[in-house]
């Protein structure tokens, strides 16, 4: 990652989609200097407005992992063109073509992509083969060494 856990606050992932809710719990704080939120979505239409009190001070970058995680397992698998021709959706594919029945189980991807640099592989990958619209950040854009 781009980023170490020591430079997170709190040093670990917020699950907080709700601006009004992050200011108050998380930024009441002192900062030094600027910050920013990364935050990570399946949807470019999550909106998070922060107040004018933090306009200059917060830096806020939405990452798009859309399509879904299951794309991801595709381009593990060798399996993109195979998909690309199939005009299944990406779960469903995995399902039928992958057989793999417990794709969208939290459990099923942690332990498909337990080696660090599989997961890596496949979002070099999928960075290679998607057309991202400009200005938009996708996992790719958090790993070191693009």
């Amino acid at each position: 990652m781009i980023f170490t856990r020591e430079e997170m606050l709190e040093e670990q992932v917020i699950r907080c989609r709700n601006a009004k809710n992050f200011e108050a719990r998380y930024l009441r704080k002192d900062f030094m200097g600027q910050i920013s939120i990364i935050r990570i979505l399946d949807s470019r239409n999550e909106e998070f407005r922060l107040s004018k009190a933090y306009k200059n001070k917060i830096n806020v970058i939405n990452v798009i992992t859309a399509p879904e995680i299951e794309m991801l397992i595709i381009h593990a698998e060798g399996q993109y063109k195979q998909f690309k021709h199939s005009k299944k959706k990406p779960s469903e594919f995995c399902k039928v073509n992958l057989r793999m029945h417990d794709v969208k189980s939290y459990d099923f991807v942690k332990n498909y992509f337990n080696d660090a640099k599989k997961l890596v592989a496949a979002i070099k990958e999928h960075q290679r083969t998607a057309k991202l619209i400009k200005g938009t950040y996708g996992l790719n854009d958090l790993l070191k060494d693009n």
